[in-house]
């Protein structure tokens, strides 16, 4: 995932995946912490099917939105 070193994104955008039906390209993500996945390059991100579960960080970028935007986002979830 692109992000800045020591910033962590609550939310990321989906570029690319290898199930449609789990992750859908140009949809936005939330992100749960996991630092043990974070060090294998994987993040935990709650997927199509409201589970969380581990994908290859390559699969998003993060996101940095305004911080009215990221409530929206959260109170949506």
């Amino acid at each position: 995932m692109n992000k800045k070193s020591g910033d962590e994104s609550k939310f990321v955008v989906c570029i690319t995946s290898d199930d449609p039906d789990l992750l859908t390209p140009r949809r936005i993500y939330q992100v749960l912490p996991d630092k043990s996945a974070a060090k294998s390059n994987y993040i935990r991100v709650i997927d199509n099917e409201g589970e969380d579960y581990l994908y290859p960080a390559d699969y998003f970028i993060a996101l940095r939105p305004p911080r009215r935007v990221e409530q929206a986002l959260l109170t949506a979830a």
